[in-house]
């Protein structure tokens, strides 16, 4: 069996830190960051999905960042595809890649190796779902789901029938059936890699999580997002059902007031940051770290010097 490529990865909870420790840790390495972040593919959508601007990367190569129009669909097939091919030309250069980001289930199907198949045909039950919204109207439909899977609700608006039809396939027959890819054994990981978790105590990481929701409008949200809507972006687009996103259009749409779109999104982020935590309990190959129980250069300095140790155990 040939040699695996190597990587780094930098996972955690949403606003725990992982931008500013990947970019110092590039900077330490001399290598490139890959975003492992879904919402920072989408072009135009910075504010919501706190991308980090050009200056704040800090000449850092950034890759699958503003790489995708707002119309554009991307799934974990499409992001483990890219992500590989990337991971192999930088290895070929000598460098050791950083994956950075929170979607748990991306990072999860890359480094484990699965590979998604569709689910079987279910059109007689995709048939009557669709007669079930032209007689019952699509929030009828959209009520089923909730009941099903109120995640999935939460994510597709009502209107985009086609994937809620879907996602009530998916909680109703099983969903996607996964398979490992049989080149490594059981529990074996496709990369040689190092992958460190941030967190911080829970209060600490929900305060961050106001915070920066707040911050966000500050710096511009609404008007990112009235941009974004006025250039021809539309609600049930899948980058629009982005946390911050779809609570700002809806509130620009009259369907709540500035304080309760603010208050959604932070209850929004604090939830989905709980739901991450739980993905990465499943993935017991994470080195932790404690953001909050050391400063910024001490985090550094710690995780570089793991890093090294790991890829040059001799030195």
């Amino acid at each position: 069996m040939q040699e695996k490529e190597r990587l780094i990865v930098i996972l955690g909870p949403t606003a725990v830190g992982k931008t500013d420790l990947s970019i110092e840790l590039a900077k330490e390495l001399d290598t490139e960051i890959i975003s492992g972040d879904s919402m920072l593919f989408y072009k135009g959508f910075d504010i919501g999905s706190a991308k980090p601007t050009v200056a704040e990367r800090q000449g850092i190569v950034h890759h699958l960042v503003d790489n995708l129009e707002p119309w554009e669909n991307f799934n974990v097939t499409d992001f483990v595809r890219e992500a590989q091919s990337l991971i192999t030309k930088l290895n070929q250069q000598g460098e050791i890649p950083i994956i950075a980001g929170g979607t748990g289930l991306y990072i999860k199907a890359l480094l484990e190796g699965y590979e998604f198949n569709e689910t079987a045909d279910h059109s007689d039950f995709r048939q009557e779902m669709t007669a079930l919204a032209e007689e019952k109207g699509k929030e009828y439909v959209h009520d089923l789901l909730t009941a099903a899977d109120p995640q999935a609700a939460a994510e597709i608006h009502a209107n985009n029938l086609r994937r809620v039809i879907r996602a009530l396939e998916v909680a109703r027959f099983g969903g996607e059936q996964i398979s490992r890819q049989k080149e490594y054994g059981e529990g074996e990981l496709c990369y040689d890699v190092y992958v460190a978790g941030l967190n911080r105590e829970r209060q600490g990481l929900y305060a961050r999580i106001n915070q920066r929701v707040e911050l966000m409008f500050a710096a511009g949200l609404e008007t990112e997002v009235r941009q974004l809507l006025a250039g021809g972006v539309t609600r049930d687009m899948q980058a629009m059902q982005g946390i911050g996103y779809k609570e700002t259009a809806a509130w620009l749409n009259g369907e709540m007031t500035k304080e309760e779109a603010v208050d959604l999104i932070q209850k929004s982020t604090r939830h989905f940051a709980k739901r991450q935590l739980t993905w990465y309990r499943k993935m017991p190959y994470i080195h932790w770290y404690m953001a909050d129980e050391m400063s910024a250069e001490k985090l550094l300095d710690s995780v570089t010097a793991d890093v090294r140790h790991y890829f040059a155990p001799e030195k």
